[in-house]
């Protein structure tokens, strides 16, 4: 009988997390690492008269160029299928709205700033405002909605 409850409980644990997992992920929300990367050496560093724990991607070190008006970061790996299908998205919404780049960088190719980033799942996108400060990042495949919206409060 102990073994039973042993297993509904297991059960339902996993459950729960299955569903918490398809909740969050893709969700657009604050950079919860701007705190952390704030004395970083690497390619991420603090922008003068930002606000304080503000971000930014320092494009010229990582080789890429900016959206006039926001830009999609996206960390992807070789053998990750989620990483297809949000390029995919990415990609369409950068083309069809005027001053957004979609970026897509290798993670294995940038550990340093994988690991500065606490980048731990790919996909791993990051919204970016025109001087390249951080506004909000997702784990998994963003919904388009969701994107949009954040590119609106950006734009």
């Amino acid at each position: 009988m102990n073994s039973l409850w042993l297993l509904v409980g297991v059960v339902l644990i996993a459950v729960g997390f299955g569903l918490w997992r398809k909740w969050s992920d893709g969700r657009l929300r604050e950079d919860s690492t701007e705190s952390e990367v704030m004395d970083s050496l690497l390619s991420v560093h603090s922008t003068p008269g930002a606000p304080e724990g503000q971000q930014q991607f320092d494009a010229q070190t990582l080789g890429i160029l900016l959206g006039s008006q926001a830009t999609l970061v996206q960390f992807s790996s070789a053998f990750c299928q989620p990483c297809r299908s949000a390029r995919l998205l990415l990609a369409n919404l950068a083309d069809d709205l005027p001053g957004v780049t979609f970026v897509e960088l290798d993670a294995e190719g940038h550990l340093d700033l994988v690991q500065t980033l606490h980048i731990r799942r790919t996909p791993t996108i990051f919204l970016l405002d025109s001087a390249g400060n951080i506004k909000k990042r997702a784990v998994g495949l963003p919904r388009k909605s969701e994107v949009v919206a954040a590119l609106a409060d950006v734009v």
